[in-house]
């Protein structure tokens, strides 16, 4: 297994316009692949825009959903990454034959389509059906799992895509600045963004407080740490629908540690090397080694109704 040069990007995309996102993919992509990278990722719904989609009717979804690999947005990625020798990482909403409505995020290479996962807990629409399976892939050498937003938030999700052999685990997200029971949590006001360039101190307390990555760190290294794994964290900058989102798209290695982060203000990309030796020397490749899954596989394993299911119905 050789070293694997990992691109995460930030950007602010713009809810229904796949056309102008796709550009902002292809430039950043273009950049990334100048500077060496052989993957780069970008977040949740980067295709099509995400929080817009909560207020569609099905007609609406199904009108801007693709078939894939069969949908122009695919087409569109593979022809990016023959362009520029580098694999795409992206998100927009799936639709099948049968009119079901998911939440995809594909992998896409110079021959098209690597790999497509569907989230596990979706929620933004009520027409959007959950996922039911993982998703572990081979890229140049490494396997890798994709988990979307809530997905990670649910331990299990991380833990059995670890045991399924990932390496990397692409995590891509719409996430922070938005109201929760969690202490400090809350809407950033977007004419703080609007005015970022004359007063970013401001801008930045707020992306960098309880609102934003402070409430990331609580949570988003210990799933590296805990599984012995790389995180590929990819997020929006910028205004999302009427929600202001902080970016902060971050590498974290099998330690814990953040390797690279977007600290910019705007549309930016940061870069890390994965090296091999890091999955077994981190304490996480012993913690997996030594489960008992004796004790806790019948009390993991024991019936549940999921909480979200009473949206999945609606």
């Amino acid at each position: 297994m050789k070293n694997l040069k990992i691109s995460t990007a930030q950007f602010e995309n713009k809810s229904g316009d796949k056309k102008y996102n796709l550009s902002v993919i292809a430039d950043l992509s273009k950049k990334a692949a100048q500077q060496g990278s052989d993957v780069i990722a970008f977040h949740e719904c980067s295709i099509t825009g995400y929080t817009f989609a909560r207020n569609l009717s099905k007609e609406q979804m199904l009108d801007i959903a693709e078939f894939i690999p069969e949908g122009e947005s695919i087409k569109k990625l593979r022809e990016i990454a023959l362009q520029n020798n580098i694999i795409i990482l992206a998100g927009l909403f799936e639709k099948d034959k049968d009119d079901k409505l998911y939440k995809a995020y594909v992998c896409v290479d110079k021959n098209g389509l690597v790999a497509k996962y569907r989230k596990l807990h979706p929620f933004i629409n009520p027409y959007l059906t959950p996922g039911d399976s993982y998703c572990v892939f081979d890229l140049l050498g490494w396997k890798c799992g994709i988990l979307i937003c809530y997905d990670n938030n649910v331990i299990e999700n991380v833990r059995a895509t670890a045991l399924l052999g990932a390496d990397i685990i692409f995590m891509p997200h719409v996430t922070m600045c938005t109201p929760s029971t969690r202490p400090g949590a809350g809407f950033v006001d977007p004419q703080l963004w609007q005015n970022r360039e004359a007063d970013p101190t401001s801008l930045r307390e707020e992306f960098g407080g309880l609102k934003g990555r402070k409430w990331l760190m609580k949570w988003l290294p210990a799933r590296a740490y805990d599984n012995g794994i790389y995180v590929v964290f990819s997020n929006p900058i910028g205004m999302d629908d009427d929600q202001l989102k902080n970016g902060c798209s971050m590498i974290i290695d099998p330690f814990g540690d953040v390797i690279a982060e977007c600290r910019t203000l705007g549309d930016d990309f940061v870069t890390a090397v994965c090296t091999p030796n890091k999955l077994t020397d981190a304490g996480g490749y012993r913690y997996k080694n030594a489960r008992r899954p004796d004790l806790y596989k019948d009390i993991i394993g024991q019936e549940h109704t999921p909480e979200q299911k009473v949206i999945w119905l609606k």
